[in-house]
Formats: C-alpha cells, sequence, structure tokens
C-alpha cells in the first residue's frame, strides 16, 4: 500500500486480474531467480568432505544412476584436489555439473549415504559434486583427449542431456559426430525445461561448450526428424545413428475451450519461454494460477509462476500425495513459496468470458485399489492462467522410415546396451520405454549407448541378440 493508505500504481499491477507483465519490483525478480542452492567456500567443502566416512562399497555409489565414484571425489575434495575430483566425476557423468545442481540427490546418492541413516543429515553429495565441477569448468581445461581417429560417423539425433552424453563419449572413442537438434540451442531440457533457479548464469550453455570442447562433433540446429531429417536417409548415410529425441508433444486436457482460451498454457512452453526471457519483467503471469499435474514440470510451473509475481498458485493433482513424481523436497520447496497443493481432483471443465479462461472446475477422485474412481463431487476454482503438466510424449510419426521401431506405451523400446529393434539404431533418455525420465539418468543412457555403438562398430556389424519387452539399465 502506498504512504497515504491508497493503493500504489505496483500494487495495482501486483494484484491486477488477468495475465499481466512486471507484478514485481526489478529487484524481487533478481531476488526470487537467485541460486536455489549457492555454492560452498573451499572451506565450507573441506569441512563437508570431511563428513564423509569414505564407506567400502558405498551405498551412495550404488544409488548413482551413471556410478560416479562418490567416496574417492570427495576424498580427492579433501586432499585440496578438486580438479582431480571432476576427473572421476566426469569420467561417470560428463554433464556432472549440471546434474549436481538439478539431480533428485535427496532420493538417490544422499537418501543412501550412512550419515543420513544414522543422523538424518547426509554429506551434501550434490553441493560438493558442484563445487568440483565448477571448479574444473571454470578452468577452461578438457580433462579428455580423443582416441585416434577411426573413421566412422555417427548421427546424434538430440543434443538433450542423452545426445550430449553420448556424442562426447563417441568423440572421446575417436568416432566423427554430427549432432542435431531441432531448437536453435543445444541442451534439451537442460536448457529449455528446468526451473530458471536452479541453473543461473547461462549454465546449461556453458556445459555444451564444455562438451563439445573436446572436438569432433558437429552440431547442427534446426534439424528435426520428420522435418529436415528422414531416418532411414540417416542410417543409410551414417555407420550408426543415436536418438535422443525427448518428447516433443504434451499431453492435453480435452475440454473444450483449451485451445480457445487465453490463459491456458502447456508448462513446458511456460518454463521455455521463461528461461530464454532477458527480462523477466517482461513476462505475463496469471494473478490465480491454477498448475494441473504431479510431477517435476508442474512443481517447476508453479514456483516460478509465484516467483513472477502470482498472488494465489493452486497445483492440482488427481491421486495422492504418494504418488506425485515430485521429490519431497521439491513438493516442501512449493510449500514453501506459498503454493497450495491439493489432491484427487481431476479437470472436469473450462470456464471462460470474452476469450480469457476465468476458471477451471474439477471432480472430486477416491482410491479404487490401483485406480481412481471419480465421487460426481465437484468444486471450482478461480483461475485466470491454468497451466498443464499432465506429461509429454513422444510423436512416432516424426520418426518416419524407421517404422519398424518396436514401441512400447508410446515410447522406443531398447536393451540393456539401448539398442533398439532395427540395427544401427540406438536410443536413450526420455523418448525409450521405461526410463526414469531423469537427467542423470538419460546422460547414463547416452554413455552406455556409445560405448554399445564403439563394440559394433569395433566388430563391424553388431551381434545377435533379443529384444526385452522394456528399458532395462545395466
Amino acid at each position: 500500500m502506498g504512504h497515504d493508505g491508497m493503493t500504489s500504481p505496483d500494487d495495482r499491477n501486483r494484484y491486477a486480474p488477468g495475465l499481466a507483465a512486471g507484478r514485481l519490483p526489478s529487484a524481487e525478480y533478481a531476488a526470487n531467480f537467485a541460486d536455489l542452492h549457492p555454492p560452498l567456500t573451499t572451506h565450507e567443502a573441506f569441512v563437508e568432505a570431511e563428513r564423509c566416512y569414505f564407506c567400502h562399497d558405498a551405498p551412495c555409489q550404488n544409488a548413482c544412476p551413471t556410478s560416479i565414484d562418490i567416496a574417492m571425489f570427495i576424498r580427492q575434495i579433501a586432499a585440496g584436489n578438486a580438479h582431480g575430483a571432476a576427473e572421476t566425476i566426469f569420467s561417470a557423468n560428463v554433464l556432472g555439473g549440471m546434474c549436481a545442481r538439478v539431480c533428485p540427490t535427496e532420493t538417490l546418492c544422499e537418501e543412501a549415504c550412512v550419515r543420513e541413516a544414522a543422523e538424518g543429515k547426509p554429506v551434501k553429495i550434490g553441493l560438493l559434486q558442484r563445487h568440483a565441477t565448477d571448479a574444473l569448468m571454470q578452468s577452461g581445461k578438457m580433462p579428455f583427449s580423443r582416441a585416434a581417429p577411426t573413421g566412422k560417423r555417427i548421427a546424434v539425433v538430440g543434443a538433450g542431456p542423452a545426445g550430449l552424453a553420448c556424442a562426447h563419449k563417441l568423440a572421446e572413442l575417436g568416432h566423427e559426430v554430427v549432432l542435431f537438434e531441432a531448437k536453435q540451442r543445444l541442451g534439451g531440457l537442460n536448457e529449455y525445461g528446468i526451473a530458471a533457479y536452479k541453473t543461473v548464469e547461462d549454465f546449461a550453455q556453458a556445459e555444451v561448450a564444455f562438451v563439445l570442447s573436446i572436438g569432433g562433433i558437429e552440431a547442427r540446429c534446426g534439424e528435426a526428424l520428420g522435418d529436415t531429417l528422414e531416418l532411414g536417409k540417416l542410417r543409410q548415410e551414417y555407420d550408426a545413428v543415436f536418438l535422443g529425441i525427448g518428447l516433443a508433444s504434451v499431453n492435453k486436457l480435452r475440454l473444450a475451450g483449451e485451445g480457445a482460451l487465453t490463459g491456458v498454457v502447456d508448462a513446458v512452453d511456460f518454463i521455455a519461454t521463461l528461461r530464454q526471457a532477458k527480462d523477466l519483467s517482461t513476462l505475463a503471469v496469471g494473478r490465480r494460477v491454477v498448475v494441473i499435474g504431479g510431477g517435476m514440470t508442474a512443481i517447476d510451473a508453479a514456483v516460478q509462476s509465484k516467483r513472477l509475481g502470482a498472488e494465489d498458485v493452486t497445483i492440482v493433482y488427481r491421486r495422492g500425495e504418494a504418488d506425485m513424481k515430485a521429490s519431497g523436497f521439491e513438493r516442501e520447496l512449493a510449500r514453501t513459496d506459498g503454493v497450495l497443493i491439493r489432491h484427487f481432483a481431476a479437470p472436469k471443465a473450462l470456464d471462460g468470458e470474452a476469450g480469457r479462461v476465468t476458471g477451471i472446475v474439477f471432480e472430486r477422485m477416491a482410491a479404487a485399489g490401483s485406480g481412481l474412481s471419480p465421487t460426481g463431487e465437484t468444486f471450482r476454482l478461480e483461475a485466470d492462467m491454468v497451466l498443464t503438466a499432465i506429461g509429454q510424449v513422444l510423436v512416432p510419426d516424426a520418426l518416419g522410415g524407421a517404422h519398424a521401431l518396436q514401441l512400447e506405451g508410446g515410447r522406443i523400446v531398447v536393451d540393456g546396451e539401448r539398442r533398439s529393434s532395427v540395427p544401427g539404431i540406438w536410443a536413450g533418455g526420455d523418448c525409450v520405454a521405461g526410463g526414469q525420465d531423469l537427467t542423470v539418468s538419460a546422460v547414463e543412457d547416452g554413455k552406455q549407448a556409445a560405448l554399445s555403438i564403439d563394440r559394433a562398430l569395433a566388430h563391424s556389424q553388431q551381434p545377435e541378440r533379443s529384444l526385452p519387452s522394456a528399458h532395462a539399465k545395466s
């Protein structure tokens, strides 16, 4: 309020109905989107590293999808060798810098930490990993060198975590790689799909530059399957093909008005727009925002809309709290920011007026065995912005000439070496069946696919194998 008790111009903007930009003073944007987990100082890193028991057969390493030797790199930090620690990390996970920022460590390595079991206070493995990887990346050094040229040329389609990891490992093994990306910037979800406060100062692009610095990787942006690329032709022109194409489309609510009412937005598009914005004050956000979904995208969209100045933000999920894919830490972060999370409700109708959304009607659901049963009871939430985060899907049509690729649940079936049902084509990341939809898991897929491609090319043909019905981690 103004000093005279009247509503100030800033307050009028902040609490204005409908979609509005500039809801906050500029200083608040900077504070709201500052680094969620500021890096450790050198002293803090030493102190934290000394808390590690350096366990034999460390449970934290067993919990890491990329099997980083966590005890080793923490021991190296404790010895004052941050660069050596980073090399240990990058040898297992070349995107270790981003994973240190976005991995749900509280449900992976840190949950498995012996100190978590004994004290409820695990070693801060994620922050220690960031301390080491940042130190080496900031030095400008690439710790890996390329092997002798093999004369083989591989197409990697998709420059997200899986594609980048695959391309880097292939280049390290001496192969030439052409990296195709549909968007204008490399990085995939690391660039377009992660909350801005988790990866500040354009870190995704710094990491891309680090990966490419090994050499032997030609990047081509604006190239997409089903548009400028045809999979069958790629298979003919390259010695092998890796697909790390992610999930290019999103599920729809399938409610009347979804495509016509202003303010109904895919959460994925909302996050991507925010991530590419040069000035957050130019982004329009609703005063009352409803987010539909229970995963990380829903949480990221809800928290960021609140931090852009939305007054009321509610997440509505059709199942219970235990079924939410978002981690406990992320859910608590949302609640701390003032986001209300409601469960057991499914969207039934969108309300609109003059071409813009004004509310959404939900039907209460009840658990019925492993499924849900509608109760017939409804309620309505006022909303001038509805963000939908109910899952992403693969677009099979984009696979074009590779119609023989086996799919399961709308995703590509691969074996433990990430080989598809079509000889010469590998796949990994979110586009494959049975994956974990985690950055770190996508990195592991890319790495394992590269090693498998290298073995196959060394023998000039792929060994015979049987393909399981779901993605299996090796």
